[in-house]
């Protein structure tokens, strides 16, 4: 029986500050991105989220981001290559450190938002991802978004690669997510998107906002866990899933 991955970006809240329902999509979802301290996340909300997720048996990563509380780690800030080798290697490393706290442990690693994005476009970043990543533990995976620099970057060091297409957001013709703020970027309707996906698991291809099939393994499925339809759209993908008889388990040899 085929199987993919759900996964949703979480722990990012910090201090008294919430953001999304953790509590719920860890009943949704098999993997957990945990924002790492530095966009969002401090020691408590991620020491919390690593021992929920090691409860209900949710495989968790490391969630890097530019150090951009104010921004949410969606600003193109002008870091050099190895300055941003040196924040993700750092960002790794609290992961681990609070994931083992929490008697849980980080497989796999996964970019956050605007240096997310930049991975996905310019190799020299998305080399120094890679890099970060293996320097610290050469035996975690890269997720990484699909037909993107990131895969590339990561196959070229030796790093088990998994792609993942987005639930919720548009693609360009070159399969590239839409800049936030631009139209059709946002995918907000629970059952277009789980439709969507469905789609897109079945065929094998990233749907590009023209409609454009783009050929690509899949491994994983994302949800963004701070809009206000992540649990619905999270629980209608998997109900949609299930339909279709599509196993939900968590990517790679090393996960929970």
């Amino acid at each position: 029986m085929p199987s993919v991955d759900l996964n949703s970006d979480l722990g990012e809240g910090f201090g008294t500050y919430r953001c999304g329902d953790d509590d719920a999509m860890l009943s949704i979802v098999t993997s957990a991105n945990v924002a790492c301290g530095l966009h969002a996340g401090d020691p408590e909300v991620m020491a919390k989220t690593f021992t929920i997720a090691r409860e209900r048996g949710v495989a968790v990563g490391a969630h890097p981001g530019f150090p951009d509380l104010w921004g949410f780690g969606r600003r193109r800030l002008p870091f050099s290559t190895g300055e941003i080798e040196r924040l993700v290697a750092y960002q790794i490393g609290a992961a681990a450190a609070l994931a083992a706290y929490a008697g849980h442990r980080i497989t796999y690693v996964k970019t956050h938002g605007a240096l997310g994005n930049i991975a996905c476009e310019e190799r020299d970043v998305a080399d120094a991802v890679a890099r970060a990543t293996r320097a610290v533990d050469p035996s975690l995976g890269l997720l990484a978004t699909a037909l993107t620099e990131l895969v590339a970057a990561g196959d070229a060091v030796g790093l088990d690669v998994y792609q993942e297409i987005y639930a919720d957001r548009g693609y360009t013709e070159t399969g590239q997510l839409i800049r936030r703020g631009l139209p059709g970027a946002m995918i907000e309707e629970s059952e277009e998107a789980a439709a969507r996906v469905l789609d897109m698991v079945q065929s094998g291809t990233v749907i590009t906002a023209q409609g454009t099939r783009l050929p690509t393994a899949i491994h994983s499925i994302c949800v963004h866990g701070d809009s206000s339809h992540a649990v619905a759209t999270a629980q209608r993908i998997r109900e949609r899933l299930d339909e279709a008889g599509i196993t939900l388990k968590p990517f790679g040899p090393n996960a929970t």
